[in-house]
């Protein structure tokens, strides 16, 4: 899918949550990082030379859970946003605003990989409610390395779709951001990602 930079897989137990997946797709996840101004941790699996799914929850299980993509109120793992790629993102969400969308400030984040390479990175708010997170927020790399770089792909993307109740009013905002993702009528807001792996097709909602 033009235009996507990661699909983000949050968990309120991340070790178990990637057990889950590793065995689901067949393979194992790349080690991302801790990012200790969220309180969360990460793990990768690459989908292309610049795509990834980002498996994400509390760095420290004892800890209470951090507030990042919901992950104090979940109850299992699941898809719960996606990030797309972007560049001038206070002009995006500025345009953003005045169609009525609020990408929140943009903010610097950082996170060390376990080689430590330093990441840097500018995104707009992740923390800003986006319609339970089918709209994406927009992150920029600027001179990094791209994560999904860390390792060879062995699983590709096929297909990412959303639903939500009000299919027409979110394809309408999301046109107005350039973004081309297929939105279908849903009870509820939801992602749906379907995986080629080595282990076969695999659907993540």
């Amino acid at each position: 899918m033009t235009g996507l930079d990661h699909l983000i897989y949050a968990a309120p137990d991340l070790a178990s949550a990637v057990g889950d997946i590793e065995k689901r797709l067949g393979l194992k996840a790349t080690p991302g990082g801790r990012h200790p101004q969220w309180g969360t941790r990460n793990a990768i699996v690459p989908l292309g030379p610049d795509t990834y799914l980002e498996m994400i929850g509390p760095d420290d299980p004892v800890a209470p859970r951090p507030t990042l993509f919901g992950i104090d109120r979940l109850t299992a793992p699941r898809l719960v946003t996606w990030a797309a790629k972007g560049a001038d993102l206070p002009s995006l969400a500025a345009r953003a605003r005045a169609h009525g969308i609020d990408l929140g400030a943009v903010t610097r984040g950082e996170r060390a990989r376990p080689d430590g390479t330093r990441l840097t990175w500018d995104a707009t708010d992740p923390f800003a409610d986006r319609e339970s997170g089918v709209i994406p927020f927009f992150i920029d790399w600027r001179d990094s390395p791209h994560p999904a770089a860390s390792a060879s792909p062995t699983t590709t993307l096929a297909r990412l779709h959303a639903e939500h109740p009000e299919s027409e009013r979110i394809a309408a905002l999301l046109r107005a951001l350039d973004i081309a993702l297929d939105i279908r009528p849903g009870p509820t807001p939801a992602l749906f990602a379907e995986l080629h792996a080595p282990a076969g097709a695999v659907t993540l909602r």
